[in-house]
């Protein structure tokens, strides 16, 4: 008769990733329905696909009986033949609030694992997961990139699963019998992801008619798509415009704006400049397009740009032992 609907979809979900890439997979499964669904996908797909499968679970530490709930997940897993399958304790510090520590936590001890391996790793997240993160992009006004949501495949992260509901991989745990753990964290009010799925979510279905989260998640591929682009076109104006580590200031205040900052945000985070914010970036900017003579633009790190000669330059950061560059400042005409 074949499996359930559910089992169904998301089995024909992983199938073309595993058929199309031979590397390792580790399963990121926290025994929630996303996660365990797409474990029991993988452990019955990877098998016929000749791919090693095996899975990991963290264990943040942050909730009473945590480390047994790690381990009976982990013996699920085991259940289903996925191999190896390590439950992976992590310590969760307090930058950026709770969600974030462990977040960050999780997802450096999920890399590691898969570099040990050279494995990539499977994590759930749904379609549903994709409108939420757009709709926080939206509201948070962090740029393009951030409503372009999150890519199936980047580095060692593989998301099979934004294209199923949420619905679709509960209705799979039930047809399959698994036990799901609800993550009590996933219902509290006090988190705005949580909000965003109790309440706003369902206001603007209820508003709207319906079919937002598709249209949501529908509008976030076509964003990238174009993302995508400019950024290949910005590299292309990248490698045209360096001068000796620097940029051609006339060339590059001739592109197009948004082409533009591309360039200038590329160039400085190939030059190994981190934590970048819009602030530093109009500041570069006006170094090419209001230029009136401007001294150094300070980055993140100690880091500077000036503009010197007709190019423009990145200062390093200043050695430890109080050594500097010095300022090359452009004379204005």
């Amino acid at each position: 008769m074949g499996p359930d609907p559910a089992v169904a979809r998301i089995r024909s979900a992983v199938r073309p990733g595993l058929t199309g890439d031979d590397r390792p997979v580790l399963v990121a499964c926290s025994g929630g329905a996303d996660s365990l669904a797409l474990a029991a996908a993988i452990a019955f797909e990877a098998p016929r696909a000749g791919v090693p499968a095996g899975a990991v679970t963290v264990d943040h530490g942050l909730q009473p009986g945590s480390a047994q709930r790690a381990g009976e997940t982990a013996d699920l897993l085991r259940r289903m033949g996925l191999d190896p399958v390590r439950v992976l304790a992590v310590d969760v510090g307090r930058a950026g609030g709770p969600e974030a520590a462990a977040r960050g936590a999780r997802y450096a001890a999920l890399a590691a694992a898969a570099g040990e391996r050279g494995a990539r790793v499977a994590l759930g997240h749904t379609l549903d997961d994709q409108a939420e993160t757009v709709l926080l992009g939206l509201g948070r006004g962090s740029g393009p990139r951030s409503v372009a949501g999150m890519v199936e495949l980047r580095e060692c992260w593989w998301r099979p699963l934004l294209g199923v509901r949420r619905v679709t991989t509960r209705a799979a745990c039930a047809a399959l019998e698994l036990p799901v753990w609800d993550d009590p964290w996933n219902t509290d009010p006090a988190y705005t992801r949580v909000r965003l799925r109790a309440e706003v979510l369902p206001l603007l279905e209820e508003v709207l008619g319906g079919g937002v989260a598709p249209a949501l998640a529908r509008t976030a591929e076509l964003l990238r798509e174009d993302l995508d682009t400019l950024d290949a076109l910005a590299a292309v104006e990248r490698a045209r415009l360096a001068v000796d580590g620097g940029l051609e200031a006339t060339g590059t205040a001739a592109l197009p704006d948004g082409l533009r900052r591309r360039v200038l945000r590329g160039w400085l985070r190939d030059a190994g400049v981190a934590d970048l914010q819009a602030v530093h970036l109009a500041a570069v900017d006006a170094l090419l397009v209001r230029w009136r003579g401007q001294g150094r633009v300070d980055l993140p790190g100690g880091a500077g740009v000036v503009r010197a000669s007709g190019t423009l330059v990145l200062l390093p950061a200043p050695a430890r032992d109080g050594a500097h560059e010095p300022e090359h400042e452009e004379p204005t005409a």
